[in-house]
């Protein structure tokens, strides 16, 4: 387990108005968006977090599914023109609270109160777990109108719930953000991200969408032309509308130089290179996001489909169904597997398979695919029943395996050159390998996805660290620390901190978190707690100390918690406080 991670829970919504849990939900998402951006420290993306959501499940559970060594938790009270915000910072490994904080301030200070609580958890981990560099601030203020914020992230709320009727509620929110502060780029972005969706997908007539996905995304680059979402819907826009992977990639590395963690900006290069056929390179970018979202049956699909597209249909089950597991009614992983099943001429799992699913759209398709491609059964195109396209290119595929070639090449051209994203995927489709050695077939392959584009280096910028310390800087920062701590004796302060520490020396905490995990070898709870346990011991052997109790000692000696110096000293000594004592007083 990284030591160095955190999984931001839900916020629980106690207003009066339920109607708020869109803002708990996304003052969530920004803290995990901020503290994503800190280079080092694992951060659990918001899908995994938000599958807990309303559930009552055990800390150490949470800290074993999602592979983190601390969990945030908090509620959110929101009156009038107030916000007051509790949180307390939990170890997973034990229960123990490392930190806890209560925050009543104005609603118009969310911005800096997002700052002042994303540094300060960070500064606990880096303090309990080791080091890792961080900004002296991590959030900036996106909008002064209040309101506006407001709305953005009820848009947020809605596209997040990645329902067709809520995507056309989340543009309504949108839209009404901008109203009321023009300048706020933010809400342009999930516009473009909206309407992108609905156009590739063929849920919206394309060039409506289109019009106005373009007016919404030049109106947004005019304002932050170099955030993460504008990035985002730039590659959006690239691949899923115009079909063009390595323009796509290109706008989705410079998000991740920002946010090199963003699983969203991870998956949506996955799918760019799986268009690509570079699978190896597609399966480093989904694992990726997979190590920071686990819980998240998109990207669970994506990992499955990039083996079903490969031909390895058991690797491409196994990942389908865990992207059930987290979310039964998850249809795209559904079809997939039923897809499988029939490569496979599995026909007893593909008729369990849809009988699980009775309210799936297109199930008698599936088996009519299967009769027709596997038992040579004969049938018109009506036989077929289908109702609607959904995830599969059905007008490529009937034609197809009814013997009709000419027929299901025309659909497929007909699908590609619209754009349609049901067939992004049409050179490495298994169901289309009948139609691999047709001339129009092939040439479709090459002035779709040119073969001249596949050898552009495409890669994650490298980020910038820190500069260090050097020889001689150390030995002077080393002197300056041991004095502090000998001399001074700061570590009785029960509320020292690193940041308060630096200041006693002059030293950015940065600089000081790398000397004493690097140099000194110790995280700084172990730097200091060691010089209070070196004074217990030197006190408790004093026999004018014996009047005071075990924790009266530590709390003389800096320490705050019974659990934190119970803990300590027994893992540095190898034995209880109390059995300690005992040999030595």
């Amino acid at each position: 387990m990284n030591q160095k991670s955190i999984a931001v829970l839900p916020f629980n919504n106690i207003s009066s108005d339920t109607e708020n849990e869109y803002f708990a939900d996304g003052i969530t998402e920004e803290l995990i968006i901020t503290l994503s951006k800190i280079e080092g420290l694992k951060v659990t993306a918001r899908t995994s977090s938000f599958a807990y959501k309303g559930k009552k499940t055990d800390i150490r559970t949470i800290g074993n599914e999602l592979g983190v060594s601390t969990v945030l938790e908090g509620s959110i009270r929101t009156s009038g023109k107030r916000i007051r915000i509790t949180t307390q910072l939990i170890r997973t490994d034990n229960g123990f609270h490392i930190w806890a904080e209560s925050f009543d301030r104005e609603l118009t200070d969310i911005f800096q109160l997002q700052d002042e609580i994303s540094l300060l958890i960070a500064e606990k981990i880096r303090e309990n777990f080791g080091h890792i560099e961080i900004e002296d601030h991590l959030v900036q203020a996106k909008t002064s109108n209040i309101e506006s914020y407001q709305q953005y992230l009820k848009g947020r709320f809605y596209q997040l719930n990645w329902k067709l009727e809520d995507f056309s509620r989340a543009i309504d929110c949108y839209k009404l953000s901008i109203k009321l502060d023009p300048q706020y780029y933010q809400p342009y972005f999930g516009i473009v991200q909206c309407y992108g969706i609905l156009a590739s997908w063929n849920f919206m007539d394309k060039q409506k969408a289109l019009k106005e996905a373009n007016y919404y995304l030049k109106k947004g680059l005019l304002l932050f032309s170099e955030s993460p979402e504008a990035y985002f819907s730039q590659a959006t826009n690239a691949f899923w509308v115009h079909w063009k992977p390595y323009l796509g990639l290109k706008h989705l590395n410079k998000a991740l130089a920002i946010s090199p963690n963003d699983t969203e900006c991870l998956e949506s290069s996955a799918e760019c290179y799986t268009a690509l056929g570079l699978f190896d390179k597609a399966l480093e970018r989904v694992n990726k996001a997979l190590e920071n979202n686990p819980l998240s049956p998109n990207h669970c699909y994506t990992r499955g489909n990039i083996h079903y597209l490969q031909g390895d249909f058991n690797e491409a089950l196994k990942w389908m169904r865990k992207a059930q597991d987290i979310d039964p009614k998850w249809d795209l992983a559904i079809k997939v597997e039923a897809c499988c099943y029939i490569l496979q001429k599995d026909k007893p799992s593909l008729v369990q398979l849809l009988e699980y699913y009775p309210e799936m759209s297109n199930s008698s398709c599936l088996i009519s695919l299967y009769e027709v491609k596997n038992e040579n059964k004969r049938l018109s195109p009506s036989e077929f029943g289908i109702s609607h396209t959904g995830y599969l290119p059905w007008e490529v595929y009937i034609p197809l395996y009814l013997g009709n070639q000419e027929d299901a090449i025309q659909a497929l051209k007909q699908g590609i050159d619209k754009r349609i994203g049901q067939y992004i995927n049409f050179r490495s489709d298994p169901l289309l390998s009948p139609l691999k050695e047709h001339p129009t077939y092939q040439l479709l392959c090459q002035k779709t996805f040119p073969q001249n584009e596949a050898t552009k280096p495409v890669s994650l910028p490298k980020q910038t660290k820190f500069p260090r310390l050097t020889e001689q800087e150390v030995k002077i920062y080393q002197a300056a620390l041991l004095d502090v701590m000998d001399t001074n004796r700061i570590y009785l302060d029960p509320n020292l901190t690193l940041r308060s520490l630096s200041e006693q020396i002059n030293l950015h905490p940065n600089k000081l978190s790398w000397l004493l995990n690097e140099i000194v070898g110790m995280n700084f709870n172990e730097f200091v707690n060691k010089y209070r346990l070196e004074t217990f011991q030197a006190l408790a052997r004093q026999p004018d100390m014996s009047h005071l109790t075990i924790l009266g000692l530590a709390y003389e000696c800096g320490f705050n918690s019974k659990s934190v110096f119970n803990e300590f000293f027994k893992k540095t000594i190898g034995q209880t406080p109390s059995a300690w004592l005992r040999k030595n007083r």
